[in-house]
């Protein structure tokens, strides 16, 4: 089953090449969900259906819902929720401190993620579509501070939910970083969001999900008006640049359209456009994330980081992980059990990997 996820700055058009790509897909024989988790709501605008918390059918094969994130709060957290805030009013907090106080960052993001799941566990799908929330915030910000909060509750009842969500989240995580499953960045060719979407990209890579390809949208033509091409060549310039940065990931261009694309049939000559013959839904083969090999003094941990710049980067050692900062996101890798007992002697940045050195630490190896 294949997962594709639509991410990137507000505005860019995010929402009509989720829609478009699986309104292609669909047309093209692949049973496909488009599900939308961003709370702007506005899948339904784009595909000029109204939509609710539930798969509705929109075309042959196409399926469309935008996530209730309150249903899946019922669902998933209501227990641990009605616990926590009996806690800190027990503790002398007031009742209305204590509802804001149990309202978790980035719940939300992670509630949508297990909605997400469920679809996907279904069955009833080859392909199921993603319009995420702007910036990556859905995938990059969402799982860690949920974990966190809930780490020891005694009660059987909330340690039940508690256990449940952890193992819903796990196979959240499993879903999200499968070779079936990628995301794709859509921009418009901006400096500001250029920028932007280099960040992103960076992160995704850190954290562990695959990006088989950028889409670039209101790319405006060649004109002959002074002020229309202006703009054109500074474009031009935007997507020069993005190309030879993301190498060899596929960059689409959308042209800027007389109107927006909005309904069924403007999708579909939207993503014919953006895909042409190509399969919409093709698993576009991308490098290991991350990997490891022997060296002559013992061995080199290799993490793709495109795009990173080393002023941003930084790398600790925390007992059995690996603590690696980019830019502010960190995440923290579980070392394999060999390099457990060896020492980072080394680091440095080669193209788009992060290469970590280490050798084996003596008082914890057998010498022959």
């Amino acid at each position: 089953m294949r997962v594709l996820l639509f991410t990137g700055k507000g505005g860019v058009g995010k929402t009509t090449t989720a829609a478009a790509t699986a309104a292609l897909a669909a047309s093209r024989g692949l049973k496909t969900l488009v599900l939308s988790t961003d709370p702007a709501h506005s899948l339904g605008d784009a595909l000029d259906v109204p939509l609710s918390g539930v798969p509705t059918e929109v075309q042959p094969a196409l399926s469309a819902m935008q996530v209730d994130t309150q249903r899946a709060f019922e669902r998933s957290w209501r227990d641990i929720q009605d616990y926590l805030r009996s806690v800190l009013e027990k503790a002398g907090v007031d009742a209305l401190q204590a509802e804001e106080l149990t309202v978790l960052p980035g719940a939300e993001e992670v509630l949508a993620l297990l909605e997400l799941r469920r679809q996907a566990a279904s069955g009833l799908y080859d392909l199921v579509v993603v319009d995420c929330a702007p910036t990556g915030e859905t995938l990059l910000k969402a799982v860690r501070p949920l974990l966190g909060r809930v780490a020891h509750v005694p009660e059987d009842g909330v340690f039940e939910a508690v256990t449940r969500l952890h193992g819903d989240l796990a196979e959240v995580h499993e879903l999200l970083t499968a070779p079936t499953t990628s995301v794709r960045l859509v921009l418009t060719p901006e400096a500001v969001v250029v920028a932007e979407s280099r960040r992103t990209l960076t992160s995704l890579a850190l954290y562990g999900f695959r990006v088989d390809g950028l889409v670039a949208n209101r790319v405006l033509p060649a004109s002959d008006d002074p002020w229309t091409a202006g703009w054109a060549a500074a474009q031009a310039a935007q997507l020069a640049r993005v190309r030879a940065d993301v190498a060899p990931l596929p960059v689409r261009e959308s042209p800027y359209a007389a109107g927006e694309p909005v309904g069924h049939e403007a999708l579909l000559a939207f993503a014919s456009v953006l895909y042409g013959e190509d399969d919409p839904a093709e698993v576009t083969p991308v490098q290991d994330l991350l990997a490891v090999r022997r060296t002559p003094d013992g061995f080199e941990l290799s993490l793709a980081l495109p795009l990173a710049r080393l002023e941003d980067l930084d790398l600790a050692r925390s007992g059995d992980e690996l603590v690696v900062t980019v830019a502010g996101h960190r995440r923290l890798l579980p070392l394999p059990s060999a390099l457990q007992r060896c020492d980072v002697v080394g680091a440095r940045l080669s193209g788009d990997r992060l290469l970590v050195s280490f050798t084996p630490d003596p008082t914890q190896w057998r010498t022959p």
